[in-house]
């Protein structure tokens, strides 16, 4: 069984019915035949089994021309052509100026490494030579190459 809808105790508002207008009707304009400005050629095509068609014959349509471009100054062209050159040389003066940055770079990097390896041999000679080398005390040595014997 179905449930019994709800009563409501207030009252129902009013129901409206609009009524829709009627459209006006507008006449069309008469249609009035309009003569082509020139007569058309008829022609006649004999199909394969021999009965002959004739009728008007249709202009194939004719596609728009293309939009002339207009012309080029040479001017634009030069200036075109000029200022492509010229972020060209810039661009090539630019990566010159990179590679010579990188080249000094590497040389004073070289240099250090340089510097390093000679500075450590150097060490080994002067520090290793108190294992059994020829020991040579600077102080005595300076002292007497300055004294001066009369």
């Amino acid at each position: 069984m179905l449930p019994e809808p709800a009563h409501h105790t207030h009252a129902e508002a009013p129901v409206i019915v609009h009524q829709p207008a009627p459209i006006q009707h507008v006449q069309a304009a008469p249609v009035v035949a309009v003569q082509p400005g020139y007569i058309p050629t008829v022609q006649t095509i004999v199909l394969p089994d021999g009965r002959a068609v004739t009728g008007y014959a249709l202009n194939p349509a004719q596609p728009e021309p293309l939009a002339v471009k207009p012309p080029v100054s040479r001017a634009a062209v030069n200036v075109a052509l000029g200022g492509v050159g010229f972020l060209a040389v810039c661009g090539g003066l630019l990566l010159l100026t990179t590679f010579i940055a990188a080249l000094a770079a590497l040389i004073h990097q070289l240099i250090i490494l340089a510097a390093v390896i000679f500075g450590g041999w150097i060490a080994v000679q002067v520090l290793g030579a108190s294992r059994g080398g020829t020991t040579v005390n600077i102080r005595k040595a300076v002292f007497k190459r300055n004294h001066f014997h009369s």
